[in-house]
């Protein structure tokens, strides 16, 4: 079975070789079927520090590495701007 990847922003790279990553997804209302904008944040391994923030990524599921940290970054889609 292949691992889940999510496609998403890195909104904080504080934490040693961990990036917080956003993951948007849009959805209908049940009943009013309006579109509403739903996200996620995921801990991602970064094993080489090099996500910024405002990069977009590719994360994908892999084994427990902490508590909270199961997904890793497979690829950088663009980077962020340089602050």
């Amino acid at each position: 079975m292949p691992r889940r990847q999510l496609h998403g922003t890195v909104v904080s790279n504080k934490a040693d070789k961990t990036a917080v990553v956003r993951i948007e997804r849009l959805k209908a209302h049940p009943l009013y079927r309006k579109v509403i904008r739903l996200h996620s944040r995921y801990m991602a391994h970064d094993e080489e520090n090099e996500a910024r923030i405002g990069d977009e990524v590719v994360i994908e599921e892999c084994r427990p590495m902490s508590r909270r940290k199961r997904w890793r970054i497979v690829e950088f889609v663009r980077r962020g701007e340089e602050s």
